[in-house]
């Protein structure tokens, strides 16, 4: 018994790192191997959240759809993870902020 678990576990930490790729709206794939992702329970509007905060860059799945968005700020992203009403301060603060300031076609993609 002892040398099974062994064995599945040397094989287990033997096997590859696979890291998931996804499609994005007006990007194609995207390999989140650098990301931070969540999955999102507490919101109607957002199912999935996904930052990589070297790059400032956030993937969010809004109803099937992954959107992104660039240059968003940590503090940005904080607060979207600690409010109230996730959509809402997405609405507000991302998606929807005058001059759409994190519109990945007017900043260097990632």
């Amino acid at each position: 018994m002892v040398r099974t678990a062994a064995a599945l576990l040397m094989h287990l930490l033997a096997a590859p790192v696979i890291s998931e790729t996804i499609e994005v709206r007006n990007r194609g794939a995207v390999d989140l191997g650098t990301f931070e992702c969540r999955d999102v329970t507490r919101s109607s509007v957002l199912q999935r959240i996904c930052y990589d905060a070297a790059q400032r860059y956030l993937i969010v799945d809004v109803k099937g759809v992954y959107d992104q968005y660039c240059d968003l700020p940590i503090a940005t992203f904080d607060g979207l993870m600690g409010a109230p009403s996730m959509g809402l301060f997405f609405s507000r603060n991302i998606s929807g902020a005058s001059g759409e300031p994190y519109d990945c076609r007017t900043h260097d993609l990632p």
